[in-house]
């Protein structure tokens, strides 16, 4: 699997496209490997700036995982978080040395001080927010980069913070975001989110408070929606509420709901 500067080379349909090592020139670094399947080993290299990829076509990893099977989205989130990795870590944190890679570029070690690197996954919560006193309606946002006409909104997130639970991040950022506050929450799902290297990790959870207070540093908007509402826009049939597509987990919270699937 090729990348120019974390796009992915994709065929004239979209789809991912694998190359043989014959099909490529001298490689100017070592590929990373991503795993061994019908007895053959699967690379991701990066050919960043090199003349072979002027003639090619590379695609957004975003768009790209939109026109690919579920198992594929997976390796190529792989690929993509490994590359910008190891772009990231070139040098040691503490001595400034060299980094070289091991076990096929699943681990770094420092040439100098010989200590390991391995790879990082920033953990996300990612929740549906629920109101307690009206199982009915949930709370959606609209993030602060998202222009003011944009009629898209989606489940709130943001990053775990050190020393803290899933269910205190919750609470935390939801509160820091609206100034709604939570009671219980409850685990749905998780999703690895390459850019560049989060875990989705996705809840339910319900409002013990519903009056809302936007934090403009950080949010565009939030708003109770009714499951009415959220229905028609699943549906592509409301002409004022936008709502993630079938690639994100904010999907699956949002639809789980919307059908009666989640019970607390």
């Amino acid at each position: 699997m090729v990348f120019d500067r974390l796009k992915v080379h994709v065929d004239e349909e979209g789809q991912l496209k694998w190359l043989n090592q014959t099909d490529l020139p001298s490689l100017p670094q070592q590929p990373a490997l991503l795993g061994i399947d019908d007895d053959k080993p699967h690379f991701a290299l990066d050919l960043s700036d090199t003349p072979w990829v002027e003639d090619k076509q590379f695609a957004d990893c975003r768009t790209t995982a939109m026109h690919i099977s579920g198992p594929e989205t997976g390796i190529l989130a792989q690929a993509r978080s490994q590359l910008d990795w190891h772009r990231k870590n070139r040098f040691c944190a503490v001595c400034g040395a060299k980094n070289r890679k091991e076990r096929g570029g699943q681990v770094l070690r420092c040439e100098t001080c010989e200590r390991h690197i391995f790879p990082r996954t920033d953990p996300v919560v990612i929740m549906l927010i629920i109101d307690a006193s009206n199982e009915e309606r949930c709370l959606l946002g609209q993030g602060k980069g998202r222009m003011v006409q944009s009629n898209f909104y989606s489940a709130l997130a943001g990053f775990i913070d050190q020393g803290e639970s899933i269910e205190e991040a919750v609470r935390r950022e939801v509160q820091e975001e609206s100034q709604v506050k939570v009671g219980r929450v409850q685990y749905h799902s998780s999703q690895p989110w390459p850019f560049p290297s989060s875990l989705m990790i996705g809840c339910h959870a319900l409002a013990v408070s519903t009056e809302i207070i936007v934090n403009s540093s950080e949010m565009a908007n939030v708003s109770w929606f009714s499951k009415e509402e959220v229905i028609a826009s699943l549906n592509n049939q409301h002409p004022e509420l936008t709502v993630p597509g079938r690639m994100a987990i904010a999907h699956h919270l949002i639809k789980s709901w919307a059908e009666g699937e989640v019970q607390f």
